[in-house]
């Protein structure tokens, strides 16, 4: 039997019940169709997961009683953040969704130079929240406790002159460099800059190497920046993080 697992934003004790949320009460009696007794799993993102019982499954009202506290933690050795050219669509949704799965820490969506995503702030907020929405699902899907944070929009110049990880890579189609140029640096965190359709340009990728990133390329071949993302996430995890 599968046990389905919640996410909720609240406080979560033992030996208490939680009312779920109207969103969580309808996927939770409408979709997956549970009655009282079933058995879920919860998270809150503040690190482990609780297993409780549905013990109220109606229409518009799901109680859940939480049962005990399981401090398992899923997450990956290697601290990877994976900053994105917002790209049209649901390719960004689906870079996004699969780089949680492999164990992505934290996102950072950018415009660059190829981005044709509009400026507006109230736009900016519902792509944000609905992204962090994506890495939600994706928790809940993957066995996730902790959710990867997701920063705001910024434009390329001001990414690269942030303070981030040790080791900083750029993908680059043309570059000389590949992973296994650099697989001996064992790093601790790394940050990743993918561009979006029609790749960063050329002043993007010299302006991110005189501010200290790595170019490389991922094979000979090239690919659409999802699936760059799932590529390079993957390898990467394999190289320094948990994906053995």
């Amino acid at each position: 039997m599968r046990i389905p697992r919640l996410y909720l934003s609240s406080p979560l004790a033992i030996n208490s019940k939680v009312e779920l949320e109207q969103s969580i009460t309808r996927h939770v009696v409408a979709v997956l169709r549970l009655k009282p007794g079933h058995p879920v799993i919860l998270f809150n993102g503040q690190g482990g997961e609780y297993k409780a019982e549905l013990i109220t499954a109606e229409k518009r009202k799901a109680v859940v009683q939480i049962l005990e506290f399981n401090p398992v933690e899923r997450e990956s050795s290697l601290d990877l953040h994976l900053a994105l050219g917002i790209s049209k669509g649901d390719r960004m949704d689906y870079a996004i969704q699969k780089a949680v799965e492999a164990g992505t820490n934290q996102f950072t969506p950018l415009l660059t130079e190829h981005c044709s995503f509009s400026l507006n702030p109230e736009r900016i907020q519902k792509r944000l929240t609905h992204w962090q929405s994506v890495i939600q699902s994706a928790c809940e899907q993957s066995g996730r406790n902790k959710i990867p944070g997701i920063n705001p929009v910024l434009n390329f110049n001001d990414f690269c002159h942030l303070n981030l990880q040790e080791l900083k890579l750029i993908l680059d189609p043309t570059a000389s460099n590949t992973l296994s140029s650099i697989k001996t640096l064992n790093p601790a965190g790394c940050t990743l800059c993918i561009g979006p359709e029609g790749g960063l340009s050329k002043s993007e990728i010299q302006l991110a190497v005189e501010t200290g990133f790595k170019s490389i390329r991922m094979g000979t071949r090239i690919l659409r920046t999802e699936t760059a993302a799932i590529v390079s996430v993957t390898a990467l995890q394999v190289l320094w993080g948990d994906l053995q």
